[in-house]
Parts: C-alpha cells; sequence; structure tokens
C-alpha cells in the first residue's frame, strides 16, 4: 500500500478550545502550525475562504511545516457565493498568486459551493475553463442536483474532484472524477460538533483503501472541530490507513 498517496488531517488548526485537548496548554498559538505538522500531514486552510492572507503569510506557513507537509486551500467566498463563479477571474488568480508563496507545500483549492446554487452546467463548465492546469481544484456541491452524469463527465475532462461530504445535512456521493479524491468530514450527526464511531470511519477508510488499488491520491480533512473532535478522528483514520 502506498501511504505517501494518503493525507489525512483537519479543516484548520487556530482553535483555542484543542489547547489541552491537543496542544500542550504552554505552547503560544504562533507555535501551533510547527505543532500539528508533527502529527498530520495535512491541513485545510478556512482561513482563506473569509478574508486573502498575504503572500508572506503563505511563505511562513510553509517554513514553520515539515517537509512533505501540505495544504489544502479553501477559496474565497467571495467566488463561491457572491460572484457564483461568474466574473472572478481576478479575484481567482489573487488567491492563486498569494498561494504559491507555499511552494511544493500547496495541494488542491477546495471550492465549496452555496447550497442554494442548483446544477449549472454551463456556469461549471466557463469557470473550469479558466483554471490554471498546473494546480488541484476539488468542488464541493451542497445541493443534490449537481450529482449527475453530465456533471461528473465535465469534472473528468478536467480532473478536477466532485467532494465526498460526510455530514448530517449535505449530499453524500461516493464518486471519483480526478486522479485524486477529496473527503471532509463535517460531522455524522450534529453539523462541526459530533464525533464519528469506529465503523463509521472504516467505511472510510475502505474507501481510501480501494483508492490506493487505482493509484488515487486521497485528502481527508475532519471539519469536527468541537471539543478536539476531529483531531482524534483523524488521528484514529490514519491508524486505520497507514
Amino acid at each position: 500500500m502506498n501511504n505517501s498517496l494518503v493525507y489525512i488531517g483537519t479543516s484548520g488548526w487556530s482553535y483555542n478550545h484543542w489547547t489541552e485537548k491537543f496542544y500542550p496548554a504552554d505552547l503560544k498559538n504562533n507555535k501551533w502550525l510547527n505543532y500539528y505538522s508533527k502529527e498530520f500531514n495535512t491541513v485545510e486552510v478556512n482561513s482563506s475562504f473569509y478574508h486573502l492572507p498575504k503572500l508572506k503569510t503563505f511563505v511562513n506557513w510553509g517554513k514553520n511545516t515539515s517537509g512533505d507537509f501540505l495544504f489544502s486551500v479553501k477559496v474565497s467566498r467571495y467566488i463561491t457565493h457572491i460572484k457564483r463563479l461568474i466574473g472572478c477571474q481576478e479575484a481567482l488568480d489573487k488567491l492563486i498568486t498569494a498561494a504559491k508563496g507555499l511552494g511544493e507545500k500547496l495541494g488542491p483549492f477546495l471550492f465549496q459551493l452555496p447550497p442554494n446554487l442548483k446544477e449549472d452546467k454551463s456556469r461549471l463548465k466557463n469557470f473550469l475553463e479558466i483554471l490554471p492546469k498546473d494546480y488541484r481544484f476539488a468542488f464541493e456541491f451542497r445541493d443534490g442536483s449537481w450529482f449527475i452524469k453530465d456533471i461528473y463527465d465535465l469534472l473528468e475532462e478536467f480532473n478536477c474532484a466532485v467532494v465526498i461530504s460526510s455530514s448530517p445535512k449535505f449530499p453524500y456521493r461516493e464518486k471519483i472524477t480526478g486522479d485524486f479524491c477529496y473527503i471532509r468530514m463535517h460531522g455524522p450527526e450534529g453539523l462541526y460538533c459530533s464525533f464519528y464511531s469506529e465503523n463509521e470511519l472504516k467505511k472510510i477508510a475502505v474507501l481510501i483503501k480501494k483508492n490506493l488499488k487505482k493509484n488515487i491520491e486521497n485528502y481527508v480533512y475532519f471539519n469536527n472541530d468541537a471539543e478536539g473532535y476531529a483531531v482524534e478522528n483523524a488521528k484514529t483514520l490514519m491508524k486505520m490507513i497507514l
């Protein structure tokens, strides 16, 4: 099994309520990322959804993590929720330019689409056509109308992933449309605030192992940050795979 194709971590790392649950009580918050990177090999940057981090911020994040660490970057809500994938070339270019500060530690970009945006093939196709070819992109659809063959075929054409999203609220579909798999674990019951059982995690482990047999890279992020659940669940899944 090629474990270099498995990246497991959490959605974000800067949580005060992880102190003593994950971070030592005497560890300063500017040391959290470095500490985190010694426990996990990837993280999903969530702050970029709300505001654009500066180039030097991305550079510093890269310097403060281990050599084989990867960052996935959540795309600004300005692009996904305000512009809704239309007329946002400049904003996209700014984000990618800044994120390049991560160098070889830059992983996929995540587009989390709003739940009130229904399937629109032409809108998606026009947007996919402006994406640079040398990066990976994943799309989390929060309305079930997107999960159809035409959309899958379109994403396959551009080697983009449809996010497999585990939550009590959003559609769950195990579909691979690129040469990588992107999974988000939002919590099995309460959104962001519930704990996955071992049996629930085994289902994801089976999927990952199936992907590995096909040489498909896997990115898994736990977004159930309450009570440090994300950390514990991520560690458990790692033990099942690695």
